[in-house]
């Protein structure tokens, strides 16, 4: 297969449906599409939207495109959401759910949304954000039974998909049509990154090939995918587009506002799952205790996916012990950077924490980001991807600038991950380098510490943050949820430590709590961490 094809999104999904009509494209709850009602359903939005302006010949704009944001939970309207928006040429801004008012905004604003495809559910937050978004003229609310009315302005998402005429508009789809996704704000605001299709397609998914031998995979496509996070992360809608890029069927849960265990495996059970994508410990955890509570016929099961967090060799080995004949595929990446590698474990001997076999673009820059290290060179350094990586973030040049650096002529995306370059040439995930902590001169990684205290089995989930010292500038402190009905005192839980740990590395008070806080994809809340260990 070629690697210099380039794609864009809506073509690729228009050919797929082409192919295989009648397969199942999407199933959620009573709803059961066909690849053929997907295409018309998102025809009809984009011709809601109206047709977007063409980025070829527009130089200097990262994002030409208007935008439409995805204020949703999952469900075939995000998703609907995404693919309509690409083929009116607009582009869609992944929103996140659990923002209140000022965030909402915020990131409306920011990315200078004109429309917003909204549950009804979300209707009062939104209501309170629009006077500060003078500019957003169009709102298409999807009614989740939440007994909302519509805010002045808006319509009905499936009355106005019913109006709309199918025909496609006649604007050209081109390679160069942006991706946006905007990140978490873990270290700062959300910021939008912007990619060409093309470049997110190859870089993020792996696509390759022409869409002619893509389609003849297609054909012969078995899959049946259900990413378990929320779509408003990369991680989620990624896999949903690469299930779908495969010609096979994208799975939602039942219960989309919060991880529920039990509706995830019975959904797995009911659908014949094939794949099934979690985000690191925190998802995989509950899965594994309700699968031993009471057992599924999980024999569908072939691959789970992580992505976005560090999955522990401990989980990774309980995992593979309770699905027999599946392996666990463990993703490096991130939205600036896209997939840096992957690991695949077959048997819970091979379970190891952080390891990965790394793409053919990515790399670990020197400390001083001056030179790219060899295997075996001890220097921690920072994760980088080189080649089709994003065109910047949306609007802020000085971000870009620092995220984007071009060096001897090569121009790399560096999203903040610290790494190691093993003498095999696996790359050795250290942690982000926000949520280092500087210790009496030694730099421990939270990640690493967090690892360790969860190999304690009366540990449910942990998050490790540096607090101010006097003596050692900042000192390491553990914010730990135990299981339910457990018991286990922090000498305990230090005890466990220091058989993984160097002893600077282990936490110098452990605040114990009900529950740790955490995003819904999975991803630490460490700015709540900090705040638990202040009090």
């Amino acid at each position: 297969m070629s690697e210099a094809v380039q794609h864009n999104l809506a073509v690729l999904h228009e050919a797929v449906a082409a192919a295989v009509p009648h397969r199942e494209c999407i199933v959620w709850r009573d709803r059961r599409l066909t690849w053929a009602e997907v295409t018309d359903r998102t025809r009809r939005l984009a011709a809601v939207l109206g047709p977007g302006r063409s980025v070829d010949g527009s130089p200097g704009s990262l994002s030409p495109h208007a935008h439409v944001a995805l204020y949703l939970t999952n469900g075939n309207e995000y998703l609907e959401g995404m693919l309509g928006a690409m083929k009116a040429r607009w582009a869609a801004v992944n929103v996140n759910h659990r923002y209140r008012a000022g965030e909402l905004a915020h990131v409306l604003g920011d990315a200078d949304a004109a429309a917003v495809i909204y549950h009804g559910r979300f209707a009062a937050t939104l209501a309170a954000a629009l006077p500060r978004l003078p500019r957003l003229r169009r709102l298409l609310r999807v009614d989740d039974g939440s007994g909302d009315d519509l805010l002045p302005g808006a319509v009905d998402y499936e009355e106005a998909l019913a109006a709309a005429d199918p025909t496609l508009v006649s604007v050209p789809w081109s390679p160069e049509d942006r991706y946006l996704l905007y990140t978490g704000g873990t270290t700062g605001h959300p910021k939008g990154v912007v990619w060409r299709q093309a470049d997110f397609l190859a870089t993020c998914l792996g696509v390759r090939g022409t869409t002619g031998e893509l389609v003849d995979i297609a054909r012969r496509a078995t899959l049946r995918a259900l990413p378990a996070p929320p779509f408003m992360h990369g991680a989620a809608h990624w896999n949903a587009i690469s299930a779908w890029l495969g010609g096979g069927t994208v799975v939602v849960q039942d219960v989309t506002h919060r991880l529920d265990a039990a509706d995830v495996l019975d959904t797995c059970e009911r659908e014949a799952v094939t794949s099934l994508l979690i985000v690191g410990d925190a998802f995989a955890r509950p899965l594994i205790d309700e699968q031993r509570r009471r057992p599924r016929d999980l024999s569908a099961l072939r691959f789970v996916l992580t992505g976005g967090a560090v999955l522990g060799a401990p989980v990774k080995a309980a995992l593979l012990d309770l699905l027999t004949g599946a392996r666990v595929v463990d993703i490096l990446g991130s939205s600036e950077t896209g997939r840096h590698g992957v690991t695949t474990t077959a048997s819970a001997a091979e379970a190891r924490t952080g390891c990965f076999a790394p793409s053919a673009t990515t790399v670990v820059l020197s400390g001083d980001r001056r030179r790219t290290l060899g295997p075996g060179d001890p220097e921690i350094g920072w994760l980088a991807q080189r080649g089709r990586v994003p065109l910047g973030y949306l609007g802020d040049p000085a971000a870009t600038a620092a995220t984007f650096p071009v060096i001897d002529g090569v121009r790399y995306a560096v999203a903040g991950d610290r790494a190691r370059l093993l003498a095999d040439g696996t790359v050795e995930l250290l942690g982000r380098d926000a949520a280092t902590i500087n210790s009496g001169g030694e730099k421990i990684f939270a990640e690493e510490v967090e690892q360790a205290i969860l190999a304690h089995p009366a540990v449910a989930d942990a998050l490790v943050v540096g607090r101010p010292s006097e003596r050692f500038g900042h000192e390491v402190v553990a914010v730990v949820a135990l299981r339910d009905g457990a018991v286990a005192t922090a000498e305990d839980l230090r005890s466990s430590c220091a058989e993984h740990l160097a002893g600077y590395k282990l936490p110098r008070a452990i605040v114990f709590c009900d529950a740790v806080q955490r995003s819904p994809s999975g991803k630490a809340d460490y700015a709540w961490a900090r705040a638990q260990t202040t009090r």
